[in-house]
């Protein structure tokens, strides 16, 4: 377990935990789901799609950590920094900041 004060010195374990490509794409495929559901929900003005988003955005997740890169995710111990994370990483990568 990581002993981080800081968000910024959480990111680069975060990163480390999501070293499988494969776990990576499937990361950014839930977020953007979760994503679309938020614009969807403004749009229809339905407040229960962010629900089913978030609920996407974690199965996709928890697939790519236990069936691919075979840990556990670090939502269980850091959910606050790991949600900010998974933000980051899907901002980097839409971005090309990161390879996808």
């Amino acid at each position: 377990m990581i002993q981080a004060k800081t968000f910024s010195e959480f990111y680069p374990f975060y990163l480390r935990e999501h070293s499988n490509i494969i776990n990576r794409r499937l990361h950014i495929v839930g977020t953007s789901i979760g994503a679309c559901c938020v614009v969807l929900s403004i749009v229809k003005r339905n407040p229960w799609i962010p629900v089913f988003g978030l609920l996407q955005g974690y199965a996709w997740a928890w697939v790519g950590h236990f069936v691919f890169q075979k840990n556990k995710p670090a939502t269980f111990t850091h959910p606050l920094w790991s949600f900010m994370g998974d933000w980051r990483m899907w901002f980097e990568t839409v971005t090309l900041q990161r390879r996808f």
